[in-house]
């Protein structure tokens, strides 16, 4: 079986193909990683503010 010119630049396209594919799945995987560090990181924030604010509330400080 002989291969011609256009199989093997069609096979050819198809590993690149493949390869930006994994590259495109790698790229999304590690920007959801980040995306889920920056919002646990943001709702660490605005728990921690929201406790130090009933905190401070219920305790009224008298300040002379």
């Amino acid at each position: 079986m002989k291969l011609y010119t256009v199989q093997i630049v069609a096979g050819l396209l198809a590993a690149v193909a493949f390869v930006l594919a994994f590259m495109a799945a790698g790229a999304a995987i590690a920007s959801a990683l980040f995306m889920g560090l920056g919002l646990a990181a943001l709702g660490w924030l605005a728990y921690s503010l929201i406790k130090r604010v009933r905190h401070r509330g219920g305790t009224p400080a008298s300040r002379a």
